[in-house]
């Protein structure tokens, strides 16, 4: 077996076997090829059934004089899925990578804005351009609903249960979660679609797509990266943000102010709760309050 015939099997088992989305497949796929250039470069001629643990420790070695322990570690992770692959299709009797560790990093915290950051970030926004109205949308989208970026530009029109005050989101995996959706953020998507979208000329195939681009078209994720790197220009804010942390900044702010954690989990649309409880390290000045009013010795 080739190298690029094994990477084109994994990619079709990622996606239909373990349904993973679009963007984690290519990274998943990404790792195995570094493996394959760092061969070629080194004019090794192992196969991936052949391949074996001195080769692929040399290769972690190189990496880790390029990359941070952190891409260090997901390289590791990535590589040894694919040797399971392999093993689970009995094309290979053992993993190489089964000894090798990955570095140790700690867990990093998710960046956030405070509430008065995200209004701002908001107020900024040019409502006389035909785009603000849908900015400001996207915005409070991805905050009051706490969205992926690539969940926000995938919502449609039939996504959204207003009556019942949720909207249908499709995550990673294709994997469909309900999410509530305030009165506030209700409001700001009615106006987009009212005065803004119905006067759009919009291309075929995208006639159920929420957010539109100029050209009647789904937005890309880089479109909405740069809308928010500008604002946060415009308004001297000083902090590396992207779509995700509106996404971080709804769970923390929920969790602030005394939400459970399982629902938030729910709404994030996380499979495990491990996930989102890395937002327990980031602010812990409600827990005494928790303990205080719901721990049965309390008031004893």
């Amino acid at each position: 077996m080739k190298w690029k015939q094994a990477a084109q099997d994994y990619q079709h088992y990622l996606s239909i076997e373990r349904g993973l989305s679009s963007n984690s497949i290519k990274n998943y796929v990404h790792d195995v090829e570094k493996l394959k250039h760092f061969l070629e470069s080194k004019e090794v001629a192992e196969t991936p059934i052949s391949i074996g643990k001195e080769t692929v420790q040399h290769f972690v070695h190189e990496v880790a004089k390029t990359v941070n322990p952190r891409s260090q570690a997901r390289i590791i992770s990535g590589l040894k899925s694919f040797f399971n692959y392999l093993v689970f299709e009995d094309y290979r009797k053992d993993n190489p990578m089964d000894l090798i560790e990955s570095p140790k990093i700690g867990r990093k915290l998710p960046d956030t804005l405070s509430e008065t950051e995200i209004n701002t970030l908001i107020d900024a926004i040019d409502l006389s351009k035909p785009e603000g109205e849908r900015n400001r949308a996207m915005l409070e989208t991805l905050y009051g609903c706490g969205l992926r970026v690539s969940e926000l530009i995938g919502l449609r029109i039939s996504d959204l249960f207003f009556d019942e005050d949720f909207i249908k989101v499709t995550g990673k995996g294709d994997k469909q979660r309900f999410v509530p959706i305030s009165q506030v953020n209700k409001k700001y998507i009615t106006i987009y679609q009212k005065e803004i979208r119905v006067h759009q000329t919009i291309q075929k195939g995208y006639e159920d797509t929420l957010f539109l681009n100029r050209r009647g078209k789904q937005l890309t994720r880089a479109m909405v990266f740069t809308i928010i790197k500008k604002l946060a220009e415009k308004i001297g804010l000083h902090k590396s943000i992207s779509p995700h942390t509106f996404r971080h900044s709804f769970a923390t702010h929920l969790l602030e102010n005394g939400a459970d954690l399982r629902a938030i989990q729910q709404m994030l649309g996380h499979e495990s709760i491990t996930t989102t409880e890395v937002y327990m390290h980031v602010d812990r000045s409600h827990l005494a309050e928790v303990l205080n009013k719901f721990h049965p010795r309390q008031n004893s």
